[in-house]
């Protein structure tokens, strides 16, 4: 693909429009300085080849210093592991040297299905050498070939991962989505959930499988429960259906905050206090009650009632739970409904959407900010755990979680 000037000026001042009215502002940062930091910086954009101007509008919308920001075309060649493969990595000094272990992989995923398991160390992709800092990108609708060093380098495998085609949406590029809820039974009272996403543009139908999910484990004898949400991307407002089966009436998650109302100033007292939407219906009334209002509102609780393991949850987060995770992660904290076990979580904590922006080029900006119920911004700071618990390299490779098995010892007390 070409792109004269003319086009690339015309993609540089839609994204200027669009961050200029729609960027949520949480660090403070000044517009006009912004604005001229990126005049300044046009005539190399519209001079350098096509790389070169995709990662300098990349590298502008880091100084908006938000999570959430992000340029790309239409057809990416560049996603990162856990949109395309469902796998997240953590860098790991091995005998000296910087690589990449595999840290969550999501069950049903492309990676999975490759038998890439947590612990596994990969050593090059397509016969190229990835070593940290650059992580390593894959592309929707495309096959690569791993090496992959496995049980501590007892020996190394060569895996193809096929990463199905995928289309982006309105509301995100485009992603593998992954499995999501998993549930299974793993002790006599103890019922594990695993999360790894939020899928659908309102959530809806994750909360229907979140039903059954959480029927199935009741009828099994769940009194205990652990909810794993390492790795989890983030993703709709399903996160409160989850977030309402930790308590049994009616109360604040946390509360969303427009660009306008964070200018213009705001009292929590004044926000409107609305349950998630159950259905369809009650979700088309939510959204024409606000069709013409400011959306800053807090977000309740759906009032499921009693449930037989409230008081008797603990939460797994890492380092890769991000967004709508922390949310719920946050909730369950700060009420003392839940023990948060694990390592501090992204920190990515804002409301995006995505803008088209000219030449098949879209723009995502976070366009609300969130603050939990006790009014605390998560953005830049993530979810600290209760219980402080890492994973070794070693033990991953031998098959062992030490998180999860802190969970189980945990939950167990309760």
């Amino acid at each position: 693909m070409v792109l004269d000037p003319k086009k690339r000026q015309q993609i540089l001042r839609s994204i200027e429009k669009r961050v200029v009215k729609h960027h949520i502002n949480i660090a403070g940062i000044d517009y006009d300085a912004w604005t001229a930091g990126m005049e300044a910086r046009t005539p190399e954009l519209l001079a350098g080849d096509l790389q070169s101007f995709e990662t300098g509008i990349r590298s502008l919308l880091t100084e908006l210093k938000t999570s959430h920001t992000a340029f790309y075309h239409s057809l990416p060649t560049e996603l990162p592991p856990q949109h395309t493969i469902n796998a997240t990595l953590r860098d790991v000094s091995l005998n000296g040297v910087h690589k990449w272990m595999f840290l969550d992989v999501f069950q049903g995923g492309p990676a999975d299905i490759a038998e890439i398991r947590p612990g596994d160390i990969l050593e090059t992709v397509d016969d190229a050498a990835c070593l940290p800092p650059l992580a390593p990108q894959f592309t929707v609708g495309h096959s690569n070939t791993l090496t992959i060093s496995k049980r501590g380098g007892a020996y190394i495998e060569r895996v193809v991962v096929n990463v199905p085609h995928r289309k982006g949406t309105k509301q995100r590029p485009p992603m593998v989505e992954p499995k999501s809820p998993v549930h299974a039974m793993i002790g006599p009272n103890i019922g594990l959930l695993t999360v790894p996403y939020f899928p659908g543009a309102a959530g809806l139908g994750f909360s229907n499988a979140l039903d059954g999910a959480v029927h199935d484990l009741k009828q099994q004898g769940c009194g205990r429960l652990i909810l794993d949400l390492r790795g989890n991307i983030g993703g709709s407002l399903g996160f409160a259906r989850l977030a309402s089966y930790m308590c049994s009436g009616e109360i604040a998650i946390g509360h969303s905050l427009t660009p306008h109302r964070l200018r213009s100033g705001y009292s929590l007292q004044d926000l409107p206090a609305v349950p998630m939407p159950r259905t369809k219906l009650g979700l088309v009334f939510t959204l024409a009650r606000f069709a013409f209002r400011d959306k800053s509102v807090i977000l309740l609780t759906q009032g499921l009632g009693s449930q037989p393991f409230h008081n008797r949850i603990v939460v797994i987060v890492n380092e890769w739970t991000n967004s709508a995770a922390e949310m719920v992660a946050a909730f369950a904290g700060e009420n003392r409904l839940a023990t948060i076990v694990g390592n501090r979580t992204r920190g990515n904590v804002l409301g995006a959407s995505n803008f088209q922006v000219g030449c098949g080029y879209w723009l995502r900006l976070p366009v609300f900010g969130w603050n939990t119920s006790k009014g605390r911004s998560l953005e830049g700071y993530g979810v600290a755990p209760d219980v402080a618990v890492d994973v070794s390299p070693d033990g991953l490779a031998a098959g062992q979680d030490d998180q999860l098995a802190r969970a189980i010892e945990i939950v167990n007390g309760l």
